[in-house]
């Protein structure tokens, strides 16, 4: 049995008339008859009653009729479905981002995807960036946002932004009117820093060794904003990136660059190799290459 045999079927018993059937579908009247004689063979069963006047289904032709208006309006949403999936009219989107990223970057982002396809649902998911990274990979999160560099082996990698880390003290620190500074300066500071699942706890601890010492670290925090306070309360000093300075009160917490060398963040869209990427997923990725 095909579709085809099962839609012209259809048509037949739902006129109760070959004549009224072929002028629906468009077709001659005997090669409607020939496809349902052919149904009727195919399943080995008298489908319709022909002895009468007017056309009357078997017991068997009232059950194919019966199932087949539901297979066909079935596969009639499939395709309506699929139509909405390909156009952007539906899908759902899981996205994993560090807190920090989430916070300076994705407010702007969602509500202008948002306006664009407004029956794409999408799921953050808020977590350090080597827990982002370990989810894409289990194929738990359709894309993540992560500090670079990334295995290229794994991933699929779509370049997102890029700043430059700098240091951020309380306005009294002796460093606070500084119009740079070096790592090495930061020897006997007292760091505050992400939790160990942050990128940047890692990356900062590397930048201090590449300088010769090994931080002092006072605190750990997963919230960038308790960690600011702190610093406004003159417990630390800390490394964020550039945009939190328009983040702070800069009347209490100064920001100063980080120089010889700099210390890039460079930020990156993740997706795990070789798996299927929906339509919804791609026109994101789409959208943030062109920021």
């Amino acid at each position: 049995m095909d579709i085809r045999q099962l839609t012209y079927f259809n048509e037949v018993a739902k006129y109760k008339s070959f004549t009224k059937a072929s002028n629906v579908l468009h077709l001659s009247q005997p090669t409607l008859s020939k496809m349902v004689k052919s149904l009727e063979e195919e399943l080995d069963m008298e489908l319709i009653d022909r002895s009468s006047r007017q056309i009357e289904l078997t017991e068997a032709g009232e059950i194919v009729y019966e199932q087949g208006q539901v297979i066909l309006e079935s596969l009639d949403h499939l395709s309506t479905h699929l139509y909405d999936l390909m156009n952007l009219k539906r899908g759902k989107i899981k996205i994993g981002i560090p807190p920090l990223i989430g916070f300076l970057f994705f407010p702007s982002i969602i509500k202008r995807f948002k306006g664009d396809y407004p029956d794409i649902q999408i799921q953050l998911n808020e977590h350090g960036a080597n827990k982002v990274e370990q989810d894409v990979g289990d194929g738990l999160l359709d894309l993540g946002v992560i500090v670079l560099p990334m295995d290229e082996e794994e991933f699929d990698i779509v370049p997102f932004l890029s700043e430059k880390l700098m240091v951020f003290v309380h306005s009294s620190h002796h460093l606070a009117n500084k119009e740079a500074v070096e790592m090495s300066e930061l020897q006997e500071e007292d760091f505050i820093l992400f939790s160990e699942d942050f990128a940047l706890h890692d990356m900062i601890i590397q930048e201090c060794r590449k300088a010769a010492f090994q931080p002092k670290i006072a605190y750990e925090s997963s919230q960038w904003d308790f960690i600011s306070e702190m610093i406004g309360q003159n417990l630390g000093i800390s490394i964020f990136p550039e945009s939190i300075s328009k983040k702070v009160d800069q009347n209490v917490v100064k920001s100063i660059p980080i120089v010889n060398p700099t210390m890039p963040w460079n930020l990156g869209i993740i997706t795990k190799k070789g798996r299927y990427v929906s339509y919804a997923v791609r026109e994101f990725i789409k959208m943030q290459e062109k920021r």
